[in-house]
């Protein structure tokens, strides 16, 4: 069980205004490293109700670096070839694809899935599929839209699925759920 949990926090609705990244790798099925870094976004300039949900600032961001920064760097090689879950994997898929667009940085092709669709097969009949619910539901204590916090109850999600079904590894996992890996490019 090799992957990479991953989730954003924007600035705003528009896509290449991430202001934070969590990623925690997963080794043999267990937790082994981790990466969080706030990102300045394109215009400094965070929303007030997206600080309520999020809690960061201008304030937070304005000296930290920005995307491009930070991809080649640490984000890239941190995924490495490991396929990405994301919780609402449209939404974070979207926001990589946006900022790598926006600093004109080759878009690589990673394999993703996503773990609200998962869990949606995993445990079908629950009332909600938020990361939140789901995370209320299954007992886990963590500070929602942390990214890297979101990153890792995220993870856990995937680990619960696979224990269901007892898939040893990704490969055998999407199947077992009815679904298939997509690809960003």
């Amino acid at each position: 069980m090799n992957f990479v949990s991953i989730d954003f926090e924007t600035a705003k609705y528009s896509r290449e205004s991430a202001c934070s990244v969590g990623l925690v790798k997963y080794t043999d099925g267990k937790e082994t490293d981790t990466y969080y870094s706030l990102i300045r976004p394109p215009e400094l300039y965070i929303r007030p109700d997206f600080t309520e949900i999020h809690g960061l600032t201008v304030d937070d961001v304005k000296d930290a670096p920005a995307f491009a920064d930070i991809w080649d760097s640490a984000i890239k090689p941190f995924i490495g070839d490991l396929p990405l879950a994301a919780h609402n994997a449209p939404f974070d898929m979207g926001v990589l694809w946006a900022v790598l667009e926006w600093y004109e940085l080759e878009i690589p092709s990673l394999q993703y899935f996503c773990t609200c669709i998962m869990a949606r097969r995993t445990w079908p009949g629950l009332k909600s599929y938020s990361l939140t619910s789901l995370a209320k539901n299954f007992g886990i204590v963590y500070n929602a839209h942390n990214a890297l916090d979101d990153a890792k109850t995220c993870g856990k999600l995937v680990l619960m699925s696979a224990e269901k079904f007892n898939g040893a590894n990704i490969a055998e996992l999407l199947p077992a759920v009815g679904m298939e890996m997509s690809v960003l490019v």
